[in-house]
């Protein structure tokens, strides 16, 4: 009886949590690219199921979570500028929220230009936030930690 009772709790925690890892929209990928001596350009780049979109870093305040990166200090790495956006953004007046919201669906390209200190090989690390919405729900907003290795 206890046997079966283990089997019938475990049984609805599995189900809720394959649900719960299956309602993940958004898929990232981290690479870097040398583009001059000891410059790099970081892409964190998301690829988006439809119907759902993310927010860009530049949506108004008062609207929903817009997309951040968090980078982990390194001494052998200083950040050149701001991360920048390549995608489709679209924009609309959300009712919600009051404010017209920026957002990507499909594909966006989120990069960061770096500048070693030194020629060595290092990465850079740290933690991007982001929320994704369909036409009728928000998921929860998600932490992303990621690491990037800086070759030379």
């Amino acid at each position: 009886m206890r046997r079966n009772l283990k089997k019938f709790l475990i049984l609805p925690a599995l189900i809720f949590s394959i649900i719960i890892n299956a309602q993940d929209p958004v898929k990232w990928n981290f690479s870097a690219k040398k583009v001059a001596d000891k410059t790099y350009e970081v892409y964190m780049t998301a690829s988006i199921q439809s119907p759902w979109s993310i927010y860009s870093q530049s949506t108004p305040g008062g609207g929903p979570l817009p997309t951040s990166f968090s980078f982990s200090k390194n001494p052998l790495v200083s950040l050149v500028g701001n991360v920048k956006e390549s995608g489709a953004i679209q924009k609309k007046f959300e009712e919600v929220f009051e404010v017209d919201v920026l957002y990507y669906k499909n594909k966006v390209n989120f990069v960061q230009t770096v500048k070693l200190k030194s020629n060595v090989n290092t990465k850079i690390t740290g933690t991007l936030e982001y929320m994704a919405c369909d036409d009728t729900q928000c998921l929860p907003p998600k932490e992303v930690p990621f690491s990037i290795a800086l070759n030379k």
